[in-house]
């Protein structure tokens, strides 16, 4: 069996805190993937299973809004898309779930721009 590396072990242990304390509560989930290149949100509604709203850096790099899709700017960018998305679908309140990453830099620079643009939580 490989053995798994303690920095692995640790972002699932972190990953597992954060999910079972936000899942308690029953709203909407904004959840945050960030990559070396790009950062992902999406909003997701655990009790039907679905992915409500998603939005990236992807395609703002591709049409060229953005020239890099893993910085700060990046971020806000990606947390402002997701905000407008979410009240275009009703949704105003809603959880947020940093997952394995530390409420820092680029995780945070979305959660603030998000709340900047009217998403609560």
């Amino acid at each position: 069996m490989a053995r798994v590396s303690s920095k692995i072990r640790k972002a699932v242990r972190r990953s597992r805190c954060v999910r079972r304390r936000v899942k308690s509560g029953g709203r909407l989930r904004l959840s945050v993937f960030r990559s070396a290149r790009y950062i992902y949100a999406q909003l997701i509604d655990d009790e039907r299973h679905r992915t409500l709203a998603a939005a990236d850096s992807v395609l703002a790099v591709r049409s060229g809004t953005l020239v890099q899709g893993g910085n700060i700017e990046a971020a806000r960018w990606v947390g402002q898309a997701i905000a407008d998305r979410a009240r275009s679908a009703g949704i105003e309140t809603v959880v947020f779930d940093r997952g394995p990453y530390k409420y820092h830099g680029r995780v945070k620079a979305l959660a603030e721009s998000a709340r900047q643009a009217g998403l609560k939580f």
